[in-house]
């Protein structure tokens, strides 16, 4: 075979897969780009590729072509020829390998997803039992909207329980005996329950706080 017919057919391969690695990527849903946006599916020694797009790729082994054909217009020895040619050729197959397993790298993105996600809601709720106000739904904990709703009512009950603590001490002025007594039990634990509800608005403050401290920092 003469090198031009060699190039041709190099090509010719080149672009029967490049129609491949065209339909594949323009079949990539955004979640699954996103997904795989960090996934390095390649030896480095054959592409420069992250992610689940491959064209980059078919413009990488176009350029390796470009320079197997200079290499044939000078005198290059034929080894150094054979590995040009061996080393396209490998590109070639890893990247037939990557259109046939892009569905199992997707499921193994998804599975170490989930086993994040799993694991760091873990850590959530331990560290939201170990607080002391796991009264709070765990859940209200990582959703900024829940935690006003859950500040609003805990803002309500501090006034509630002032309101109650204010038409007890009333009362109290005019009770005697074991009435007295009932009734300054009943006031001490309504404090009780005032300081928890306003340790409860300090730690969801706290958290609302670490919620828009990202935000707040990417809008500077």
């Amino acid at each position: 075979m003469n090198t031009t017919e060699l190039i041709r057919r190099l090509r010719v391969q080149l672009k029967q897969l490049e129609q491949e690695v065209l339909q594949h990527d323009s079949q990539l849903a955004k979640g699954q780009r996103k997904l795989l946006s960090d996934t390095e599916r390649f030896n480095h020694q054959l592409f420069e590729q992250t992610g689940a797009q491959l064209a980059p790729c078919v413009q990488q082994i176009d350029r390796k072509i470009t320079q197997l054909e200079q290499l044939l217009k000078g005198k290059i020895s034929s080894e150094t020829i054979a590995l040009s040619c061996e080393g396209i050729q490998d590109r070639f197959t890893a990247l037939k390998r990557a259109l046939s397993t892009t569905g199992l790298d997707l499921k193994s993105a998804e599975q170490q997803r989930a086993a994040r996600f799993a694991s760091a809601n873990k850590r959530r709720q331990q560290a939201h039992a170990q607080s002391g106000f796991n009264w709070i739904a765990a859940n209200v904990m990582h959703n900024s909207h829940q935690l006003y709703e859950e500040l609003n009512k805990h803002l309500n009950w501090v006034k509630a329980f002032e309101q109650k603590i204010e038409t007890l001490q009333l009362k109290l002025e005019h009770c005697h005996g074991a009435d007295k007594i009932a009734l300054q039990n009943e006031i001490l634990l309504v404090h009780r329950r005032l300081g928890k509800c306003r340790q409860a608005i300090s730690y969801i403050e706290d958290k609302i706080q670490a919620f828009e401290r990202p935000y707040n920092s990417h809008n500077r």
